[in-house]
Order: C-alpha cells, then sequence, then structure tokens
C-alpha cells in the first residue's frame, strides 16, 4: 500500500482527484498573479519626472512620497530629476527635519529631502476637482501622514498631501548675509508652490482637474493656506480655499527675520564672508543655535501667545507681499471663496474633569479678565444659556476673536464669498471639542482617531459622512451647500451666518460677537503691544 505524501499546498498526490486539484490551484494562482499585475499595471502613471506604480488604500487608489521638487539647503526648491523604470509608491515619503522624541527617525522616515506629496483618487481618467491638504503644526513640525486621504477622495475628488521644509531649513533669512540667499526666509513656502505647480503639471494623469484646485489645512496649515493666498507665485495655482483654526497672527517683519538670521550665524560662529559653511552644520546643532538666537534676538514665544514669530514665512515684497489675518490677505486672492472656521475649545485648557461652582469659575476668570469678568459671564451666559460654569473656562480664546475680524473684512472687501463654521462635536474621551478633531471627520477616517474616538457611534459617523462631503462639494463649486445639512448662505458681518457641526448641524447668526469682543479685548493685550511698539519705530 502506497503511503499518500503532501505537498507544500496539502493536496495529497496519490488520493483521488489530488493532482486534478493540485492542476487547478496552480492554474488558479497563475490567473490570480496575472490578475494582480494586470491591477498593477492598472495603477501605473506617467509623470513628468518618470513612472510611478500606485496601489489600492481602502478603497482608493494611493501613490505615497511622489518626489515634487529637489531641495538645497537655504535655496528656493529645483526641479525633480527624472528617474528610470517604474517607482513603487506604496509608502510614506520623508517628513521635513524636525524634533522628534523616542526613537531615531531613519532617512527614509525623516530627511533634508523632504518634498514629497501623496495622491488619493478612485479614477484614473476622469477630470475631478483637487483638493491639496497642508499639514499642521505651526511651522515647524508636522508630516501630511497624519491626514490620509483615502476616504475623502471617494467624494469624488482627487487629494494631495504634501511635506515640505519647516523651521529653521525653511524659514531661516539670511538675505542681509548673502545675495545668495535672498529668498532663504520663505524656502518653506515656495517649497508649496513648487507642489502646486506639480499638480498643475501632472495631476490630470490622476483624473484630477488642475483649473479647479483647492487648499485646505488645519492649525499651522491654515496659516499655510492664508500665507498662499498673499504669495504672487502661487497666484493661479488654486482657486478655492478652506481655513481651519489657522488664524494665530504671524507677525515677523523682514527686519526680525533679518535680525534672526545675523543671529543664527554669531551662535554658530559662521561670518558673512565664510556664510558657506552653514550647509555643513549638521540638522541638531543647527536648530539648537536657532533657538538661543531666538531667544537672544527677537524672543522665544511661550505656549499660548496670541501671536507667532520667529522662523516662519516673513514678507520681503516679491514671495511674500504681506502677513494673513491682519485683518485680510492680499488683493491678488480677492477672487478666491474662503471656508473659515474653527472648533468650540480649540487649544484651551479643559475644565471639564470636575465640578465647578459659579463662584470657582469667576475666581478663576480675574486674572484674565479683571473688572470685565462679570461682563464676560453675564454675555456667556446670554450666548450660551445651556453652557457651564467649567465652559466659561474653557471656550478657545485665541482662535475664534480673529476669524471672526478676518471673516469680517473679507465678506466685505473681496466679491469671493465667505462662509464659516464651527465644529462643537464633544469627544467622550476629554468633554471637550477642541484643537484638530474635526479633522477625522472631514477626511472622515473615525476609525484612525482611536485616541479620541474609542468607538465611533452612527450619529457621529454620519457627522463625518456629511462633513466630508461639504468641504469636497466646497470643492467642486465654491459652495458648500450639500444634502443633508441647512440651507447656508455667504457670510457677512450683518447676517454673522455660521454652520455648527455636531450631531444637529445647524444655522446660527452671529452668535457671540458680543463676547468675542470682549475676550479680544482681553487676550491680545500681548499683540497689542507688539503693533504699538513697531508703529512708534
Amino acid at each position: 500500500m502506497k503511503t499518500a505524501t503532501s505537498t507544500p499546498t496539502g493536496f495529497p498526490l496519490h488520493s483521488e482527484g489530488g493532482w486534478g486539484r493540485l492542476l487547478l490551484f496552480f492554474i488558479s494562482l497563475i490567473f490570480s498573479v496575472a490578475l494582480h499585475a494586470q491591477d498593477t499595471d492598472n495603477y501605473v502613471v506617467k509623470i513628468s519626472s518618470g513612472m510611478v506604480r500606485g496601489f489600492n488604500q481602502e478603497g482608493s487608489i494611493a501613490f505615497l512620497g511622489i518626489p515634487y521638487a529637489q531641495t538645497e539647503r537655504f535655496m528656493p526648491p529645483k526641479t525633480v530629476k527624472p528617474w528610470s523604470g517604474i517607482r513603487d509608491c506604496n509608502k510614506w515619503g520623508p517628513q521635513a527635519m524636525q524634533r522628534v522624541y523616542g526613537r531615531k527617525l531613519g532617512e527614509d522616515e525623516m530627511s533634508e529631502q523632504c518634498t514629497v506629496l501623496n495622491v488619493w483618487t478612485t479614477d484614473l481618467h476622469a477630470n475631478k476637482p483637487v483638493m491639496v491638504w497642508l499639514h499642521g503644526g505651526g511651522f515647524d513640525s508636522g508630516t501630511s501622514a497624519w491626514n490620509p486621504g483615502m476616504s475623502l477622495a471617494q467624494n469624488d475628488v482627487v487629494v494631495v498631501g504634501l511635506n515640505h521644509r519647516l523651521n529653521i531649513l525653511g524659514f531661516l533669512d539670511l538675505s542681509a548675509c548673502s545675495p545668495r540667499y535672498k529668498e532663504s526666509a520663505n524656502v518653506g513656502m515656495l517649497d508649496v508652490v513648487a507642489a502646486l505647480q506639480w499638480v498643475r503639471d501632472n495631476i490630470r494623469q490622476f483624473g484630477g482637474d488642475p483649473t479647479n484646485v483647492t487648499i485646505f489645512g488645519e492649525s499651522g496649515g491654515g496659516g499655510k493656506v492664508g500665507t498662499l493666498l498673499c504669495m504672487p507665485a502661487a497666484h493661479g495655482l488654486f482657486h478655492k480655499a478652506i481655513i481651519m483654526s489657522g488664524t494665530i497672527l504671524n507677525v515677523n517683519t523682514k527686519s526680525m527675520s533679518e535680525e534672526l538670521g545675523q543671529a543664527v550665524l554669531r551662535e554658530l560662529g559662521i561670518d558673512a564672508a565664510h556664510i558657506e559653511r552653514i550647509n555643513d552644520v549638521p540638522y541638531d546643532t543647527l536648530y539648537a543655535a536657532g533657538q538661543r538666537a531666538m531667544a537672544a534676538s527677537i524672543g522665544t514665544r511661550a505656549p499660548g501667545t496670541p501671536m507667532m514669530w520667529g522662523f516662519g514665512p516673513s514678507p520681503d515684497g516679491v514671495n511674500l507681499l504681506q502677513q494673513p489675518f491682519q485683518p485680510g490677505f492680499a488683493a491678488i486672492s480677492d477672487d478666491i471663496p474662503v471656508l473659515i472656521g474653527t472648533t468650540f475649545n480649540e487649544l484651551q485648557r479643559l475644565s471639564y474633569d470636575r465640578p465647578m461652582t459659579e463662584a470657582e469659575a469667576r475666581d478663576a476668570l480675574q486674572k484674565t479678565f479683571g473688572d470685565d469678568t462679570d461682563n464676560y459671564i453675564r454675555t456667556f451666559k446670554t450666548t450660551y444659556p445651556d453652557r457651564t460654569p467649567q465652559d466659561w473656562l474653557s471656550i478657545d480664546w485665541l482662535f475664534r476673536p480673529k476669524t471672526i475680524i478676518t471673516a469680517d473684512h473679507i465678506a466685505t472687501h473681496r466679491p469671493a464669498k465667505t462662509f464659516m463654521y464651527m465644529f462643537t462635536w464633544r469627544s467622550p474621551v476629554n468633554q471637550g471639542s477642541v484643537h484638530g478633531h474635526e479633522l477625522k471627520f472631514c477626511f472622515n477616517t473615525l476609525r484612525h482617531g482611536k485616541n479620541e474616538l474609542p468607538e465611533a457611534t452612527a450619529a457621529d459617523q454620519q457627522l463625518a459622512d456629511r462633513m466630508s462631503r461639504v468641504w469636497a462639494q466646497f470643492a467642486h463649486t465654491g459652495d458648500p451647500n450639500t444634502p443633508g445639512i441647512p440651507l447656508w448662505h455667504p457670510y457677512t458681518p450683518e447676517n454673522g451666518e455660521m454652520m455648527i457641526f455636531d450631531h444637529d448641524c445647524r444655522i446660527t447668526h452671529n452668535p457671540d460677537r458680543a463676547l468675542e469682543e470682549i475676550i479680544d479685548k482681553h487676550c491680545f493685550r500681548q499683540l497689542d503691544e507688539f503693533r504699538r511698539k513697531q508703529a512708534e519705530k
């Protein structure tokens, strides 16, 4: 009697039908491999620098880590050198150099050659609106990998996310030291312009329409959107803008950035005659010198400061005409529709972890509002009658006041429409609607945010579906109105129209103008003092 032996597939060779099943298995395997090869071939796209291959990511075709520029320290970005063969784009490209904690990142994860972008689409042969995402992290840190666009792309748009130079590598102004570095103060934003030029030249190959591009960003990304609205080189490369929690004011002036650049060279012991030596300074040494130089010259920004300065964009009259949100944008962008908004709590320290009496809240508020404390409480109660004393301390004091001022200005002085929103959904983890909570809703990636939302409810998912449709609809037409939300009219200072995004989406009209005037008066005194000193110079 013969003993049956088995193949690695588990089919017995000498059992009845074993050879037949084995033959069928190999035929099936060959067919599967061929089918897979055919599918991956369908994900190959020819762009200006070569061939790229994408992959299926949760129902969308994703291309990760495509180079859009090459960089040299403190110089504007250059065109990518072409490559031969097909480049597999199935993993995140390197993020910008930045301070990281924990394990050391390899060069494929973090590099000075960080100018890469990602594309998500569902049809390579369509002509869809394009949404270009600018990540948060101020102008100091962050990565596009935080916010993948595969779900948002399923709302009939093509999504692009990008990395670019940040902090001292993106914004060290050496123009006073050498004409070679006349543009160094803004090369981080010139990277973004280069990415938009790449979109103009290549996005049709991914099913995108380069004549219908929306830029959108949150926090520092919102600041970048505002900055692009003031950059001549970006004019014509985008057609709509979404600014999410982005109105922290950048107060850098040209004289401030030049002073800081000279201070960095002093910290490094480099004189103008040997300025090229800065290219050989290790990044960690350079970053540390930048922090010391800031403290010794223009000062270091403390957390919670209602404005930013230091290593960020600086107006030079050429690449950047003015700082955004002061109160509006450069006239070159007057025809760009804007969707702008905030969350209820933003970066404010939350007070929801314990019971609080009105007297306790009043005592805590005295430090900020002084003799205006009772007026603040009275106005708060009128504005938000259903909120608690914990809310008095937990409401956003940084973004909302300047968002109203900016919206008032652009709605009055520009022909393009302005739409305003507030996100008030509350996390079951901390009971807040804090800075960045809205991202997993407009990207429709609730399952990727377990730290703030351990288990999404049906109502949560419905809100995510609505918000992602609204963001995509704005990209389509410049008007965010979609089925499932109330009729939403453009904002004016008179109507104060604002969409509240929560489980119950609703429209309000100037609900908190009086309250925000009190907050602006007391929480931006440092900004007022800075402006007074600048006016005296």
